[in-house]
């Protein structure tokens, strides 16, 4: 079932967002921090937190909540900052994910990969790659590239990391 998904058998970061769970390709992440003060950047979209300093890099932050259309809830000691390498445009960026919580590396193995459903969701099917199978649990594979490749987000990178 994995070559119907497209997606590849490997390691995935799994992280909460609401009561759902959702997973990163682990090549695609390059670190997890915790949760930063992030300058906000004026006139950029609502999911568009702003943009920290990592180790004197100008990183935009994104708030996977928002960017879901999921209710805004207090952040708390499990909020956490995800770092990613997004290609967008055919370039290479570093981007910051805001998630309520990381849980663990998983495993996912071809037959524990499923295509996304059809139906039954509130999210972009787009930004979907996969359901994984974790026990009788699934974890929602997403595209990085896809989430965070859209037109509103192409437009507003150069103009977060030109501000700060």
């Amino acid at each position: 079932m994995a070559e119907q998904s497209g997606v590849e058998a490997g390691q995935y970061l799994t992280f909460t967002l609401d009561s759902e769970t959702f997973a990163l390709d682990i090549h695609k992440v390059r670190e997890v921090l915790d949760l930063t003060e992030v300058t906000k950047v004026p006139q950029t979209p609502a999911f568009m937190r702003g943009v920290i300093n990592l180790r004197g890099n100008v990183v935009p932050v994104l708030d996977l909540r928002l960017k879901f259309g999921l209710p805004v809830t207090p952040q708390t000691v499990h909020t956490c900052i995800i770092i990613v390498e997004v290609t967008l445009a055919g370039e290479t960026l570093v981007l910051g994910a805001m998630a309520d919580s990381v849980q663990e590396v998983l495993n996912l193995e071809p037959d524990q990969i499923q295509p996304p459903p059809r139906i039954g969701t509130g999210l972009n099917l787009d930004f979907i790659r996969g359901m994984g199978r974790r026990g009788d649990d699934f974890v929602m594979i997403l595209d990085v590239d896809a989430v965070f490749s859209s037109g509103e987000l192409e437009c507003t990178y150069g103009e977060m990391t030109e501000a700060a």
